[in-house]
C-alpha cells in the first residue's frame, strides 16, 4: 500500500511517529535498521533528529532516506496518550 507521509516527528528511543495522507498516525521503530549502510550514522541523536518530511517520505541530514511503503507496513498504529 502507498501512502505518502505529511509529518514526521522523531521520539527517544530511535521512534518516529509518521502521520500519512490518510490522516492515520503510526510508530515506526528505527532500531532493526540502526546497524545497516548509512543508517549507523542515525545513532548520533543530531543527525536521528535532523528527519524532515522529503517528497512523499523522509530523510535525514545524512541523506538517508526509507521507502513510504516500509514505513508504513513496518509501523504500528500510535495510540495517543
Amino acid at each position: 500500500m502507498y501512502i505518502a507521509i505529511i509529518d514526521v516527528e522523531p521520539l527517544q528511543d530511535y521512534q518516529l511517529i509518521l502521520t500519512f495522507e490518510n490522516g492515520e498516525k503510526r510508530i515506526f521503530d528505527m532500531k532493526p535498521y540502526m546497524n545497516r549502510g548509512i543508517f549507523k550514522e542515525l545513532k548520533d541523536e543530531k543527525i536521528f533528529r535532523s528527519v524532515r518530511v522529503s517528497f512523499d517520505s523522509i530523510e535525514w541530514s545524512n541523506q538517508a532516506d526509507i521507502d513510504p511503503e516500509v514505513l508504513y507496513e513496518d509501523s504500528v498504529v500510535y495510540k495517543y496518550r
